[in-house]
């Protein structure tokens, strides 16, 4: 049996979770060609090696990183994301007040 350890709920077996595909940076989405925008979307590296990954927990809906090795399949770590993002991304402005 497989484990991953899910940063928030610890050793789980490897089939409570979700691949959720290679973490990349996010271009600006208001600034960004549609170009720019698809390769984020739709391609990947697909390096051989030590790549980070979007992971979920399914049980809990946690998403987090890990950093596995892709031609072992080692997994050498898992972390919460807040070790890499420190601020939300708004994709949409707020809705503005109606003035009456």
């Amino acid at each position: 049996m497989k484990i991953m350890i899910c940063p928030l709920n610890g050793p789980r077996n490897i089939s409570e979770f979700t691949y959720g595909g290679e973490f990349k940076r996010m271009p600006d989405p208001v600034t960004c060609s549609d170009g720019e925008w698809a390769d984020y979307v739709f391609n990947s590296d697909n390096a051989a090696g030590v790549v980070r990954e979007w992971w979920m927990h399914n049980a809990s809906s946690y998403w987090f990183l890990a950093e596995r090795h892709t031609v072992t399949d080692q997994i050498i770590r898992t972390f919460d994301p807040k070790e890499v993002f420190t601020q939300r991304v708004e994709f949409c402005p707020p809705p503005q007040e109606i003035a009456g």
